[in-house]
């Protein structure tokens, strides 16, 4: 049976560079694949998922009004050979577009493979993330590590000067311009948000 996947990290870990790998490895033997993108990541211009190693693709943009079950539906029907689905920026997906992706693998029978945070720049979980790994049959960490060596779990977001962001919307666009992957350790050093709430007094 078709499983839901969701291969998550901090930023910069190779995502899309493992996306697109992985989408090539298909289209080798033959196989085809329909790659989604969310609509609102215009930094390249053309709809495409690129890697920063200069990989892309074309990809199909999503907003949250899109249906992902009813698109996939309708190009079964187009596409002979059609074997997997793969979407970038994962964390971006409403819970209805979580479902809509189990539904894809249990209904139709088509695997899909998820790439994205699993938290933003307050450490805070995002919607789509929190559904994918309640809901995703398997699991898997893409590694990157923090300026110390250590091993990176966190996104903290900079402004021009390096210096982190501690407010502001959670959804901005931007590379290693805006936002640096870095250990809980120095998460909590630099931003301090995760680790303010464990003191926080607690009424009963």
């Amino acid at each position: 049976m078709a499983k839901l996947y969701f291969y998550y990290s901090a930023m910069n870990a190779g995502k899309s560079t493992t996306l697109l790998q992985s989408s090539y490895n298909y289209k080798e033997r033959g196989m085809e694949t329909i790659l989604f993108a969310p609509r609102f990541d215009d930094r390249f211009g053309e709809p495409a998922i690129y890697s920063r190693i200069g990989l892309k693709q074309q990809a199909v943009l999503f907003d949250p009004s899109f249906n992902l079950f009813y698109y996939v539906d309708k190009k079964m029907k187009e596409m002979e050979n059609l074997r997997c689905i793969l979407l970038d920026e994962a964390h971006f997906l409403s819970k209805c577009q979580v479902a809509q992706l189990v539904a894809i693998t249990k209904k139709l029978g088509v695997p899909v493979l998820c790439y994205g945070l699993r938290s933003d720049f307050l450490g805070e979980p995002f919607p789509g993330s929190s559904y994918l790994l309640a809901w995703a049959d398997e699991l898997t960490e893409i590694k990157t590590i923090c300026h110390c060596g250590s091993k990176a779990t966190m996104n903290m977001r900079i402004d021009s000067e390096g210096r982190p962001v501690k407010m502001g919307k959670q959804v901005q666009i931007g590379g290693n311009d805006k936002y640096l992957s870095v250990c809980m350790k120095h998460f909590n050093e630099m931003v301090g948000s995760i680790e303010g709430f464990a003191f926080e007094m607690v009424e009963v």
